[in-house]
């Protein structure tokens, strides 16, 4: 944390004696008369100007020996301190300045606040700034700076006051090693677990940065072990699993030579975000995702969504001084396949400062991510922002002290289940260099509460998986929530938030679409027991369409809401094969008078009839409707579950 660093080009003006103006003594003087004291700080000068700063020191020192209430040596002195992250020391001199004479220099306040931040003494740093905001003539941009400052100041002592319930656990030797280990990330079911290590000990400058993954077995790791497929003599780093692990986005960057790992991977510019699918249990050859998530500037640190549509990563522009206004971004996949123009999140989750390690949480409702701009312990600390109902992100909430502290926390991961969460220390008890810990995430800061369902699609007669395509509805709101794809051998995983009730249709050219639907209200959503789903998919002339998400009120024949999203979906299948035509049959139960129950049926087909040829643009000649009442139940009408899959709407292919 270098809350000082903008006073740090004082310290050269000191040694030169050219800061007399912004002190309260006349041009060419000293706060001491002592000429040997003053001829040992203009030696210190001497030695700082010539880099040997051990020499620097002891003049400085010899200075304050001879004279100790000589200012100048003193802030000298701190700020050599500060500058080899000497920090008690440094302290120490700076408050040594300021008791002898405050009003010397009043950024020695502004200075003393930075560093006292810099270690976690927070109530030492808020009356540091506090003392300098005093002063009437200040620096504006010191003064604006140092009014954020004050707030982190403010924050960390209540913090430290209410800590949060914290326990890290190292992840043990299956995940980490004697080198560097971060950048975690998890599939949905919590059975995968990838990482980046860097192949460096500690002290080591560089390293060789790779993928690793690793898979549970009855609630144990099993020992990582390198992903050759991807990794290269390049970098590799910040990988995001999709919910279901067939896609991982990661970030390559750009060598002194232009090149981007191994041979044959090219980039827009500086570091860039590839993707690659994993095939038939292998991953494939990354590739560059390209523009527009892509651009000559900085990307990295992806995190896919679970809904598979969504990608949020960090942008930042490269210059002079190294990579500025790190935001975070968000692209949508459209209907083409294309990624959308990337928009930056508001101001709830970016600031002017910086942000980094986002990370979406399969519920799609959570954000997590590391931010400078917002109060906090200092330097990077860890928040979390809610979805709100009208779409936008809430406001940022820190996940609070110690979980954040004045180091800098970022590249947290939270499991699946919303209980558990994964971050990189370096702190004492670990194999070596960075570790991966975890840790039970307090109750306020954990996401949705989801579960997933798993399963196959297959062809209804061959029996072979498919590659389907499928998407989740919430009923209610009728929004697509999830859109993806099963896997070449027709496998697939889906996550779903409790207290919602869902409408699952799944597609693929040449096949009749299949729908089910789930219901989360008013049950727990249980991890540990997913949904098992096996869907099998009718060639088209092979079968009916039942329509399991059309509804209606009881005894009644006007179609509720719900109804709309499966409904446009036979839409949509009709007009992808214009050839077809098809009967729209309604069934009843067995309950009540025959008569009435067959007048029923037919009134609810003729409900949907009516919706197909008006709202869903269906030609009438392609339509027909009729009703069956209870003459063709699928089941015995012996119990509810039996009794309410008959009551059901039918399209029949009668014309392929």
């Amino acid at each position: 944390m270098k809350l000082f660093i903008n006073s740090l080009f004082i310290i050269s003006l000191f040694l030169f004696g050219n800061c007399k103006a912004q002190s309260n003594l006349a041009p060419g003087t000293y706060t001491s008369t002592n000429k040997k004291a003053i001829k040992e700080f203009e030696k210190g000068k001497k030695a700082f100007e010539l880099k040997q700063d051990k020499d620097a020191e002891k003049y400085l020192l010899k200075a304050i020996d001879l004279d100790p209430n000589f200012i100048e040596p003193r802030m000298a002195l701190g700020y050599l301190y500060a500058d080899h992250k000497e920090i008690e020391k440094a302290i120490e001199q700076f408050k040594k300045s300021t008791e002898l004479n405050p009003k010397f220099f009043p950024n020695n306040f502004y200075d003393l606040g930075g560093l006292c931040l810099t270690i976690g003494k927070y109530a030492e740093g808020r009356k540091a700034y506090e003392d300098f905001l005093a002063y009437p003539r200040i620096n504006p941009n010191l003064k604006e700076k140092a009014e954020k400052f004050l707030l982190n100041a403010k924050f960390g002592e209540e913090a430290l006051k209410n800590p949060q319930p914290f326990k890290p656990v190292n992840a043990g030797e299956s995940i980490n090693s004697m080198f560097y280990e971060y950048f975690p990330s998890i599939t949905a079911d919590g059975k995968t677990f990838m990482f980046t290590r860097n192949m460096r000990l500690e002290n080591e400058a560089g390293g060789q940065e790779d993928f690793y993954i690793t898979q549970n077995n009855n609630g144990n790791w099993i020992p990582s072990t390198p992903i050759t497929s991807i990794n290269s003599p390049g970098n590799e780093g910040a990988p995001s699993l999709s919910a279901d692990g067939q896609f991982m986005f990661f970030v390559e960057c750009e060598d002194q030579f232009g090149n981007y790992g191994a041979e044959g991977r090219k980039g827009l510019g500086s570091c860039d975000i590839f993707f690659s699918q994993k095939i038939n249990g292998k991953w494939s050859e990354p590739k560059n995702v390209g523009e527009p998530i892509n651009s000559s500037n900085w990307e990295t640190q992806p995190s896919f969504s679970s809904d598979g549509r969504t990608l949020y990563f960090i942008r930042g522009y490269r210059t002079r001084e190294g990579i500025k206004n790190q935001d975070i971004y968000m692209s949508q996949i459209g209907f083409d396949g294309k990624f959308s123009i990337p928009v930056k999140l508001g101001p709830n989750v970016n600031t002017e400062d910086k942000e980094e390690s986002v990370f979406i949480h399969p519920d799609n409702q959570t954000l997590y991510f590391s931010s400078d701009g917002f109060p906090g312990m200092g330097a990077l600390d860890i928040f979390m922002s809610k979805r709100e109902a009208n779409g936008e992100w809430g406001k940022a909430i820190n996940l609070g002290y110690p979980i954040n502290t004045f180091a800098d926390e970022n590249s947290l991961l939270v499991g699946p289940t919303g209980t558990i969460a994964y971050f990189a220390s370096e702190r004492q008890g670990g194999f070596g260099g960075l570790d991966i810990y975890q840790f039970e995430l307090p109750k306020d800061f954990r996401p949705e509460v989801i579960t997933y369902a798993k399963g196959i699609v297959y062809d209804s007669i061959t029996r072979k998986g498919l590659d389907a395509e499928f998407e989740l509805i919430d009923l209610e709101t009728q929004k697509q929530v999830l859109k993806s794809y099963a896997a070449k051998d027709g496998n697939f995983l889906i996550t779903l938030t409790a207290n919602h009730n869902y409408l699952l249709n799944v597609s693929k050219n040449g096949y009749l679409f299949y729908s089910d639907n789930f219901s989360l209200k008013d049950v727990t959503a249980d991890y540990k027991n997913p949904y098992v789903l096996k869907v099998p998919m009718q060639p088209i002339g092979f079968g009916d369409i039942v329509l399991k998400n059309v509804f209606f009120d009881i005894d009644k024949y006007d179609l509720k809401p719900e109804s709309k999203a499966e409904l446009n979906k036979l839409a949509d299948f009709l007009k992808k094969n214009p050839t077809l035509q098809g009967e729209l049959g309604g069934h009843t139960d067995n309950t009540g008078d025959k008569k009435k129950n067959q007048v029923l049926s037919e009134n609810r087909a003729k409900a949907v009839y009516t919706y197909m040829t008006t709202e869903g643009g269906i030609d009438k000649t392609r339509l027909t409707f009729k009703g069956y009442g209870d003459t063709q139940p699928m089941y015995p009408n012996d119990n509810p579950e039996h009794k309410a899959a008959n009551r059901r709407t039918v399209f029949k292919i009668q014309k392929k």
